[in-house]
């Protein structure tokens, strides 16, 4: 029997209502992510034209090495993307927290997801136009006499990451000062107290302590970044192969959508391993 608060027994309705506030989510989830789900997997288990059941899509990835090297560019580009725009945004999101007045922080909050108004696509061509041969960054090197020839930053691996950073950078930036706000003054003084100086401060305390934000903030990148099709396609030129566009490519050129499913559950794994690592990793710190 299901009783509320002061031990009495709930009426039917009282009982009804949680279910009713959970089932448009439930519902939701189910049609737009289990069912698909479900589909994407069956499709994965059958064979490209001739049907029936058969785990050759899955075998195909781990025996052709065009497959195997596109998951390596795609965990590398990530790795890179995540580690660079961690060390980018920790010092943004620290001057943001503690040497900004407060009230110029909402300010300068609001300028710092600037980029998040715009869209993805007319960032990533931005970005190609100044990455180019002809680009801002290509000009002022050579106008400036320190390069006779314009350099090749576009259609290249550093054109993507440099992409994926001015992104992600204002995602961790927004992580990381929630926990910078959150953290007390009193940790801070008690470290004093005990003899400690801002050095060993910051990194026996204050870090410790934000590193939910950072983890938090970093797995969304990691996420984002690697199921990403985009930027890849517009920065990389096609000049290296990321698991995106390898999935696309099974879909556009071949209309292969049983190894594009096949695919893509495997990068649905990886990301897995990397949930289950940090909410693990997560645990141990808070314990």
């Amino acid at each position: 029997m299901t009783t509320g608060n002061n031990g009495r027994a709930l009426p039917r309705a009282g009982r009804a209502l949680p279910w009713a506030l959970v089932t448009p989510a439930l519902g939701w989830t189910l049609v737009f992510f289990v069912l698909p789900f479900i589909a994407m997997g069956l499709s994965s288990l059958t064979a490209h034209e001739r049907g029936g059941f058969t785990a050759s899509n899955y075998s195909q990835f781990f025996t052709n090495p065009a497959y195997w090297q596109a998951m390596v560019n795609s965990l590398e580009v990530t790795a890179i993307v995540t580690v660079v725009s961690v060390l980018l945004a920790y010092p943004f999101a620290w001057i943001l927290a503690e040497q900004v007045p407060e009230r110029w922080q909402r300010l300068a909050l609001m300028l710092a997801v600037l980029p998040f108004w715009t869209s993805y696509v007319v960032r990533s061509y931005s970005w190609l136009l100044v990455l180019a041969q002809n680009g801002v960054i290509n000009r002022a090197l050579t106008g400036s006499g320190l390069f006779s020839e314009p350099l090749q930053l576009a259609n290249t691996r550093f054109a993507t990451v440099t992409g994926f950073v001015h992104f992600f950078v204002m995602l961790l930036t927004l992580t990381i000062f929630a926990n910078l706000k959150q953290l007390s003054p009193s940790y801070r003084k008690a470290a004093a107290d005990l003899g400690a100086g801002p050095v060993r401060t910051f990194l026996h305390v204050v870090l410790p302590l934000t590193l939910p934000g950072i983890m938090v903030g970093a797995f969304l990148t990691f996420v984002l970044c690697i199921g990403d099709y985009i930027t890849p396609q517009i920065l990389g030129g096609n000049n290296e192969l990321l698991m995106p566009q390898l999935v696309m490519m099974q879909i556009g050129r071949r209309g292969d959508f049983p190894l594009a499913s096949a695919l893509s559950i495997i990068l649905m794994a990886v990301v897995t391993i990397a949930y289950l690592a940090c909410a693990r990793w997560l645990k141990i710190e808070r314990a």
